[in-house]
């Protein structure tokens, strides 16, 4: 009769999940125009310990998504997403990404710390919304 593994024996080895959640820091890191030395030294570690991170090679602990939400200015549920094609046509439109714009949305709209910040957001939704 096999015996069940005492809990907290699993495996500690990186997931599938891991790695989108890297290849998400890789991402937005880039997209901000930053450099892996200088996202480390944001997060206060090592440019070696975030290139395993976004390898996929080491796993990313609870606080060090948490930072890195913080940073990148997204909700923590963006990292875990897998990223839209671009190519995609509408027709392929996932019914759920309105939702999680919207939530994004009102994260951003809640990290104003100033009447000006909070204005101008105001101003440029009120822009893009006579365009649609």
């Amino acid at each position: 009769m096999k015996m069940p593994k005492p809990h907290g024996s699993g495996s500690r080895l990186p997931t599938d999940v891991d790695r989108l959640v890297g290849d998400n820091v890789r991402r937005l890191r880039t997209q901000r125009g930053q450099s892996l030395s200088g996202l480390s030294v944001e997060l206060g570690i090592s440019h070696q310990q975030l290139q395993k991170y976004e390898t996929g090679s080491n796993r990313l602990s609870a606080g060090v998504i948490a930072r890195l939400s913080d940073i990148f200015g997204v909700p923590v549920t963006v990292l875990f997403q897998k990223p839209e094609n671009k190519f995609e046509g509408r027709a392929n439109h996932h019914p759920g990404r309105i939702d999680a714009l919207r939530k994004e949305a009102a994260f951003l709209i809640d990290r104003a710390h100033t009447e000006e910040s909070l204005k101008l957001m105001v101003d440029v939704l009120r822009a893009l919304a006579g365009k649609c």
